[in-house]
């Protein structure tokens, strides 16, 4: 991107890069979700709708944020991926979210994943950074790594979130 910036303050250009709600939350879904075709984007609990979908994931493709391909599944489907610039922000959504256990209203089981990501720190972080690497850029990435079945930090985070769902049943 070749375009003017009002700023060279690096807060201020992250927060052009990722600063509204949206791309944060798909990111989000990227990350901790696996989410990766625009259909599963709609199922964010917050509910986006169809143009500010398609309009925030152009935005984090010109940003560099996500890569789009053809879905070898399925001829009209595009699978999208993080690519490394997004996957480095775990430790960011890991501090957001132990930030907004400490000062926000949240609920058990939408904080859990939040909860170990901050118990397990910055050596958690990385192992998931390896893990997305892996699933989202591929085997070979310079530091990848895949997890064995059934370990890897999103499964961990999915089973704690589904045990807290359970026991509050």
């Amino acid at each position: 991107m070749n375009e003017q910036k009002r700023s060279g303050c690096p807060i201020n250009l992250s927060l052009e890069v990722f600063g509204d709600k949206w791309s944060l939350l798909i990111l989000r879904d990227m990350i901790f979700g696996g989410r990766r075709h625009f259909r599963e984007f709609l199922r964010l609990q917050e509910g986006i709708s169809t143009n500010i979908l398609a309009d925030r994931l152009k935005m984090l493709l010109a940003e560099g944020m996500i890569t789009k391909a053809d879905d070898p599944s399925h001829k009209q489907k595009a699978i999208y991926s993080l690519t490394e610039k997004a996957i480095s922000l775990v430790p960011i959504m890991a501090h957001l979210g132990a930030w907004g256990r400490r000062w926000l209203s949240v609920t058990e089981e939408l904080s859990i994943r939040a909860q170990l990501l901050e118990e397990g720190g910055p050596a958690m972080w990385e192992d998931f950074m390896a893990e997305l690497r892996a699933e989202q850029i591929g085997p070979d990435a310079p530091g990848a790594r895949i997890a064995p079945p059934g370990s890897s930090v999103r499964d961990r985070l999915q089973a704690a979130y589904e045990d807290v769902v359970a026991r509050n049943r």
